[in-house]
């Protein structure tokens, strides 16, 4: 039920904050503004929402019927955010209920009313989807579990029910949750289901589950286990996919976990009236004349797609995780995805080598997972203090690790992870400490090291993409093109001057003591020597040579005596950006460099003299083919492993994983808005002055 509002007026009590603490809350609401407390009514106040049914809302319902404004109960959706509400992790969801609230069964509210209602088809279709993507992905309410599979435990005695045995999960709530009450029940309501969950299975093993906010410590629960019954409490945070596949009932109260057991197709046995009873798919057991009237208002019979349909997709409403723009549900689904896709990758105790101390907090977002720890050393001595051990990762920055540090992995049989920069990077330099959009994390090797395969090699080798993949692919770097983001984004984007009527070839220069060069040239290591080379193989050609970012503003060594490299080139570009000079390319030659890559996805000839990871492909002419790439890849499976698969991107505002299409956008607005932090040579005071506010943002993450 979208509705389009001029004005919503809502009423915290001071000194709480209430509604008005949530992040893009007009976009939640569909309001074009919000007024806090007004005194009396404008004419353009269309609404008045409240936070469900708490009681520091009576100031908002009397003012809503004082004035005859329509009053709203707002409340979390059912798929809303990563972390715990408690834990100051905004909602991506909220309904918004004119007649009630979903809770609350003591009435009608308008989702009761909805799924009475014959859904729209169209909307059952994507509920069908919806649900595989929740069930498969172990989506929930909230998204901080752990990932992966979890241990329940054995029985709780020698001579109880073996594993093969029938489990039983009963799902205990926080004392005094609203939904309880107005779900028509109580704390007997808790100890009816656990006594019949007993006596209904007697040779199962009954598995009793808190609430993650009871396991927080921030709140308590209602069930312990009877001294000498079949019962045991187990208090570990898990995803809903992870539970039910070790569980063949369960029973619940009001909890929105029995509707996502539903989803599961594991049989509910409800002691409450929450919102998904009464419609023919769960074991009733509600009692009392509150709990009948409820049932009768509930006369039709509903699917579990019906139900998703209304609830999800009609009921609720949402928020993009990355812009705050009001999106579908789908869009949601996929933020989540990724949170726990990356979460996985990131399991585990990480020891991170060769780090400076100003990306630590960077590093820790980009490492993220539910109950993870990392651990940055100062070397191996450092990491045998703080445990390390062969159950452990060891992570280091490009090739920094030291003797004595890949003695201590070997000796633990633990392999080398490698972290570097992303190839959507930044808007400035790394070597001025501009913190990276993206990163990588290779498992194998590293992109530029071609002594033995990376992570991306493999991709490239082995991996089968999807239509829908490469679509994205194309339209990816089609973006990139026209939104002119490079890797650095450095530089003034004005057109260069070239002779009508040659070829020109662009010639990027590099850090000449860069691991790339050390590690993947063999003829061809020096800037001079490209030069040389490019000459070489089209001698009448207009020849741009443009120095690399890092040596231009003095950070790196690579310099190049510019009448030595006058002999060689026509033109030095030292103050356009990247794309400015491959606008007027018609060919890169390079060593190893990412214009190289960048020079393909706009469509140029690239002639590389070393051995890049987008080299061997068939899609450059190489001087130095690498023998084991023997596998043909079209440009768009060439960008979809190196910019889709490959790369981790983080959001800076929100410090969640995002997609390299949000990145490209917040490149982009950097760019128009953050003019100074383009330009490449500066005065040493200013560089330096530049360089501590990295530090300090980096510092305090």
């Amino acid at each position: 039920m979208t509705k389009a509002w001029r004005t919503v007026a809502v009423f915290p009590i001071p000194p709480l904050r209430g509604l008005t603490k949530i992040p893009h809350l007009t976009e939640l609401l569909g309001a074009q503004k919000i007024v806090v407390r007004p005194l009396y009514r404008t004419v353009d106040i269309d609404a008045v929402v409240g936070w469900g049914e708490k009681r520091n809302t009576q100031l908002a319902r009397a003012w809503a019927e004082l004035f005859g404004v329509p009053y709203f109960r707002a409340e979390d959706g059912f798929v809303r955010s990563v972390g715990l509400g408690v834990n100051g992790d905004p909602p991506l969801s909220i309904v918004l209920d004119d007649l009630g609230i979903y809770y609350d069964a003591r009435g009608p509210s308008r989702l009761e009313k909805l799924i009475a209602e014959e859904p729209d088809p169209a909307l059952v279709v994507r509920a069908k989807a919806a649900i595989q993507r929740i069930v498969v992905g172990g989506l929930s309410k909230y998204n901080d579990a752990p990932p992966g599979d979890i241990d329940v435990g054995e029985p709780h005695d020698e001579g109880g029910p073996s594993r093969k045995t029938k489990r039983v999960l009963v799902i205990d709530q926080t004392f005094g949750d609203l939904a309880i009450g107005y779900g028509l029940a109580d704390a007997s309501s808790f100890q009816r289901m656990l006594e019949t969950a007993i006596e209904e299975h007697p040779d199962a093993e009954i598995v009793v589950k808190t609430h993650p906010d009871v396991l927080a410590g921030k709140k308590r629960g209602y069930l312990e286990a009877p001294a000498g019954s079949n019962v045991r409490l187990w208090a570990q945070n898990a995803t809903p996919a992870a539970l039910w596949k070790h569980f063949d009932h369960v029973y619940v109260v009001s909890s929105l976990l029995g509707f996502e057991a539903l989803l599961a197709g594991k049989p509910v046995t409800v002691f409450g009236v929450p919102w998904y009873a009464g419609w023919g798919l769960t074991d009733d057991r509600a009692t009392g004349d509150a709990a009948k009237q409820a049932f009768a208002r509930r006369r039709v019979k509903r699917t579990i797609h019906q139900l998703v349909a209304t609830a999800y997709l009609q009921y609720a409403r949402y928020i993009d995780p990355d812009s705050g723009a009001p999106c579908e549900l789908e869009r949601v689904l996929d933020h989540l995805e990724l949170q726990r896709a990356m979460f996985a990758r990131n399991v585990g105790r990480i020891f991170c080598f060769g780090f400076r101390f100003w990306k630590h907090a960077n590093i820790r977002a980009y490492l993220r997972s539910p109950g993870n720890q990392i651990v940055f050393a100062s070397d191996a001595a450092d990491a045998m203090r703080h445990g390390f051990n062969a159950s452990c990762r060891a992570l280091v920055w490009g090739q920094r690790e030291t003797a004595e540090v890949r003695e201590l992995a070997a000796t633990n049989n633990v392999t080398l992870w490698r972290m570097e920069d992303g190839f959507l990077r930044s808007v400035g330099l790394g070597s001025d400490l501009v913190e990276p959009a993206s990163l990588v994390v290779d498992r194998n090797g590293i992109y530029y090291d071609p002594s033995k395969p990376s992570e991306l090699e493999d991709i490239l080798m082995t991996a089968t993409f999807t239509p829908d993949e490469l679509a994205r692919a194309a339209r990816l770097r089609e973006h990139i093109v026209a939104t002119r983001i490079s890797k650095y984004n450095v530089g003034g984007d004005q057109a260069l001057a070239v002779p009508k009527g040659r070829r020109v070839i662009l010639c990027p220069g590099q850090v000449e003591d860069d691991a790339s060069i050390v590690l993947g040239c063999k003829d061809v290591r020096t800037n001079l020597g490209l030069l040389e080379a490019a000459r070489k193989a089209v001698p009448d050609a207009f020849i741009i040579f443009k120095p690399h970012p890092d040596v231009l503003s003095g950070n790196r060594v690579g310099a190049v005596d510019p009448v030595a490299a006058r002999k060689l080139c026509d033109h030095i570009e030292e103050e356009a950006t990247l794309a400015a000079c491959l606008d007027v390319a018609d060919e890169v030659h390079t060593m190893t460099s990412l214009v190289g890559f960048e020079g393909l996805i706009r469509g140029k000839r690239v002639v590389v003299h070393g051995q890049p990871f987008y080299g061997g492909w068939g899609l450059t002419h190489d001087h130095n083919p690498l023998a084991r790439r023997t596998r043909k890849r079209s440009l768009d499976e060439l960008c979809a492993a190196t910019l889709l698969r490959y790369p981790r991107y983080l959001n800076r505002s929100t410090d969640r994983f995002t997609t390299p299409e949000v990145v490209i956008e917040q490149l982009r607005a950097e760019l128009l808005h953050g003019g100074a932090a383009r330009a490449i040579k500066l005065t040493w005071p200013r560089r330096q002055a530049r360089k501590l506010v990295q530090i300090y943002r980096g510092v305090r993450g």
